[in-house]
């Protein structure tokens, strides 16, 4: 985690560092100022060190729990990130789990009736949408359900004009279905796939013919020969998917005007902010680490021969 997380922060250092966007010029916008108070600025955040003695500088600060101020919202980068996250925390574990059970029970249906029409529909469905881009999907789905229907809103997280305080559960959730909906899309159709395919592929072993000799019927071999053996790339998949849920979740929030993390990327991107970008990349990279740790801690839950490093007592 470590070593992950140094690289990250050198190799977004550098992508800042060396980016064509000028912080101060996208900072002052339209403003114009003489080359002394340029100066000044520049002095005033750093920029005129060498990128090494600012990289150094910005390490010392992360490791004492400062991740700097943010140029774009004018607050400390860890409030920022700390209002935004929990919004995309929302978006995100709702698009997570609704990935994880639709596309497993969809792979389930189609690998148990193979070459059936059920299986035909499920199979194009799911490759048309694997190759459809996410902001593609998002226009799509505002088209028809936001406008052309009516049945959800437009965008953003809560009704405009209301405070925060005053928003309740069940109008989050309405503005939460499109974008969690759109970012859940395309991780369903992999999902989906994968598991028909390992399903296939098990109901075509010997000793799943042996259980059918035996007389046990469909259901009872999905459940006892074929759910543990497609759990685990199953698993693998979904928690594989962490690492494109931020990079979807920039798209869906722009696509809806959901405020939340991907949205302030954007946003920092465009202006520039160094402190704000660096610190999503790190926290980003946690978030992906812990994921694909406890995609590991479950392996050993749903086979024990992988917790006991593959060994079997005669």
């Amino acid at each position: 985690m470590l070593l992950l997380l140094v690289s990250v922060s050198m190799l977004s250092f550098f992508l800042v560092t060396y980016s064509p966007i000028d912080p101060i010029d996208a900072y002052l916008g339209e403003a114009r100022i003489s080359e002394e108070q340029r100066d000044r600025i520049s002095e005033e955040w750093g920029l005129n060190k060498s990128p090494v003695e600012r990289y150094v500088i910005w390490g010392e600060h992360i490791l004492n729990g400062d991740m700097g101020e943010s140029v774009t919202y004018h607050q400390p980068v860890k409030k920022v990130i700390a209002e935004r996250f929990e919004a995309s925390l929302w978006l995100m574990g709702t698009a997570w789990v609704l990935t994880g059970v639709i596309g497993f029970l969809l792979g389930i249906l189609s690998g148990s009736r193979k070459n059936s029409m059920v299986d035909k529909f499920i199979k194009t469905f799911c490759l048309i949408l694997a190759s459809t881009p996410v902001f593609w999907i998002g226009l799509l789905v505002v088209m028809v359900f936001a406008v052309e229907l009516g049945w959800f809103p437009l965008g953003l997280a809560a009704p405009v004009g209301k405070l925060s305080s005053e928003v309740t559960l069940m109008e989050k959730l309405h503005h939460l279905v499109l974008p969690a909906l759109t970012l859940s899309i395309t991780g369903i159709a992999n999902i989906t796939l994968h598991t028909r395919q390992k399903l296939i592929d098990i109901l075509s072993t010997d000793y799943v013919l042996f259980a059918k000799a035996r007389g046990e019927s469909s259901h009872q071999i999905i459940m006892r020969h074929g759910l543990r053996n497609i759990c685990l790339p199953a698993v693998t998949l979904q928690f594989y998917y962490f690492s494109e849920l931020f990079g979807g979740s920039v798209l869906a929030e722009q696509v809806f005007s959901y405020p939340g993390l991907g949205n302030a990327v954007v946003h920092a991107g465009l202006h520039g902010d160094a402190p704000l970008l660096l610190s999503v990349a790190l926290c980003s990279s946690l978030f992906i680490f812990f994921g694909n740790l406890m995609a590991n801690i479950i392996y050993g839950v749903i086979d024990p021969q992988i917790r006991e490093g593959g060994k079997s007592s005669v």
